[in-house]
């Protein structure tokens, strides 16, 4: 269909995270932006894991996921305490957010968008 763009996350997607929330809330401290930055810096920090493991498995080296640690980081607008997943071995780097790191990348270097 012509003139129709494509959107990068479903519809019903948008609708189960919109559900009974206030409009004004969503990108207020701890709102629906918030939450969608932790949800999916946290998934992509147990997906490095995951393929750190499998690097190690694959190399020979017996090692596995073994809890987590809490970081809190700064966005432009907020805060936001991640839960990082560590390994036994403390081979672990993530490459999202560095060990000592406390900004988000990009985050701070983005100005605010004004109406």
């Amino acid at each position: 269909m012509e003139g129709t763009i494509d959107m990068a996350i479903d519809k019903d997607v948008l609708d189960q995270l919109l559900a009974g929330r206030d409009p004004q809330e969503l990108f207020a401290k701890d709102g629906l932006l918030d939450e969608l930055k932790k949800a999916l810096s946290e998934r992509m920090l147990s997906a490095e894991l995951d393929d750190h493991l499998e690097n190690e498995g694959a190399a020979g080296t017996i090692n596995r996921r073994n809890g987590s640690s809490r970081k809190t980081m700064l966005t432009g607008t907020s805060k936001v305490t991640l839960d990082v997943p560590r390994d036994r071995a403390g081979t672990f780097d993530p490459k999202l957010i560095a060990k000592y790191q406390r900004r988000f990348p990009d985050f701070d270097d983005s100005a605010p968008i004004r109406a």
